[in-house]
């Protein structure tokens, strides 16, 4: 693999482990990392801190990070254990460290794994620093220093995990007292991942009784993809069901997104979620300012913030857009349609734990369960229903699937007139009573993503269909093309 071949996504650089995701190809970027900290100068007496998940080999692929930063003089923090990514952002910020690096690939399927900078500031890198870092892959050979040797020459510190200082932020963010109170039980489920028992430990010893399931490392997450979407989530309905439980929290596998199920045994989707904590923040607590959200968020969030006299920012997918705007605007609330938020006070960075302990506040304040609390949103402001479908393909294929569409739109889906359509970050057709489909190329992986929102259920079904079946159309046609020699 060429250097040229590795390329930062919507949150990092990821790669399947052994074909392209290597201990050389590691090597490369974290010698780019270094080339770029050295170019800048500042900073130079901070460390870089270097976490990891659980994934394959993730310890082995962040010692030999460590390694090439300190082969290039660099000091370097090097965790004992795997953490969540939150907790090495909000580690980089309270130490004022120089950056971060964590060795993820969040909810990626098991075979791959990634690579994510951090910022000082305890968020993910901006566009134009992965730009930098990409334009120095290559440029020199790595250099490594064994971890003994750093550590001999006191380059390198192992670094214990930030436990007690994240509680102690998250106690001073959060109502955590009032969860406490509560006879709620809550049952948490990060999948394998990292985000481990936090969630327990922040509200132990209270009348709430929460337990965790699924907190053990399996580096193939139970056989599923260690991301909270339904699919993926049955040992979590089942277990909510099964104890009839209050809720039910889910992580992905580096902590970093939130989704839930309710005590009726439905799925409380990110695009629920987001539009609950808008109201909560405002109307409950007070609190102003511009609510963030990505391209493919719910139009519910539109809704709410209108009524509430809150400006909206619609920013590309990737939770980095958000980020850099609550680093110069006054951001409330950021989210995606993925799980990842961001609240004003805490850090430019999204975080599982914190969003579910801000999530329960939110419901315990309403005095409503989970279902309760949606429908009362959904009297209110429209009802709205959410579905993806992830298509495996290769990125080009996927690519050219997306520009066929925005070149050649139908007028009508599913017999449904097209009123408009958008381009930011995908294509988005909107429908004539706020429904919407999109088609969008991921930045991480080579999946082909179809999301839709609509008003009913059996709507939005239809108009899924009928996205599938269009995909599914040109795709067999861009094969044939390919396989013919054309070009379709």
């Amino acid at each position: 693999m060429t250097p040229t071949a590795i390329r930062f996504g919507t949150d990092g650089w990821r790669g399947r482990i052994a074909e392209d995701f290597t201990f050389r190809n590691v090597e490369i970027a974290a010698q780019a990392l270094a080339d770029y900290l050295r170019e800048v100068g500042s900073g130079a007496d901070r460390p870089v801190l270097v976490g990891y998940d659980r994934r394959f080999l993730s310890e082995r692929f962040a010692a030999r990070v460590a390694e090439v930063l300190a082969g290039n003089g660099l000091r370097v923090g090097l965790y004992r254990r795997d953490l969540p990514t939150p907790l090495v952002s909000f580690d980089v910020h309270r130490q004022e460290a120089r950056a971060g690096v964590v060795i993820t690939a969040s909810h990626n399927p098991p075979e791959f794994n990634g690579f994510k900078i951090k910022e000082s500031f305890g968020g993910s890198a901006r566009p134009e620093v992965t730009a930098a870092v990409e334009a120095r892959l290559g440029r020199s050979q790595p250099r490594r220093r064994p971890l003994e040797r750093a550590e001999a020459e006191g380059l390198l510190q192992w670094s214990d995990p930030p436990d007690e200082a994240y509680f102690q932020r998250l106690r001073a963010l959060v109502d955590i007292e009032a969860i406490r109170r509560s006879d709620w039980h809550i049952i948490v489920d990060p999948i394998h991942g990292t985000a481990d028992r936090y969630m327990e430990r922040v509200l132990g010893g209270g009348r709430c009784r929460v337990e965790t399931i699924r907190a053990e490392r399996d580096p193939l997450f139970g056989g599923v993809n260690p991301e909270p979407m339904p699919q993926n989530l049955g040992a979590l309905f089942e277990a909510v069901r099964a104890a009839r439980a209050t809720i039910g929290l889910a992580h992905d596998g580096d902590g970093d997104r939130l989704a839930a199920v309710g005590e009726d045994g439905s799925f409380l989707t990110p695009h629920q979620i987001l539009p609950l904590l808008v109201w909560h923040l405002v109307r409950e607590r007070g609190e102003r300012g511009i609510i963030v959200r990505t391209f493919s968020q719910s139009v519910l969030v539109d809704r709410i913030a209108d009524a509430l006299g809150c400006p909206v920012r619609i920013v590309p997918i990737g939770f980095k857009y958000i980020a850099d705007l609550m680093l110069t605007e006054e951001v409330l609330i950021g989210g995606e349609e993925s799980g990842g938020i961001g609240v004003r006070g805490y850090l430019p960075e999204r975080d599982g734990t914190f969003a579910g302990l801000l999530l329960l506040e939110a419901l315990i304040a309403r005095g409503e369960r989970p279902s309760e609390a949606v429908r009362a949103l959904w009297r209110e402001f429209g009802e709205f229903h959410y579905r993806r479908e992830d298509l495996h393909m290769p990125v080009e294929h996927g690519r050219e699937i997306v520009a066929r569409l925005t070149a050649d739109p139908p007028d009508r889906l599913a017999g449904f007139r097209i009123m408009d359509m958008q381009t930011l970050d995908g294509t988005k057709w909107l429908l004539d009573d706020a429904s919407w489909i999109l088609f969008r190329q991921s930045g991480t992986e080579p999946v082909l993503r179809v999301y839709v929102e609509a008003t009913s259920v059996a709507k939005r079904d239809q108009i899924m269909e009928a996205g599938l079946a269009l995909v599914g159309e040109l795709s067999s046609r861009i094969s044939a093309a390919s396989e013919g020699g054309g070009s379709g």
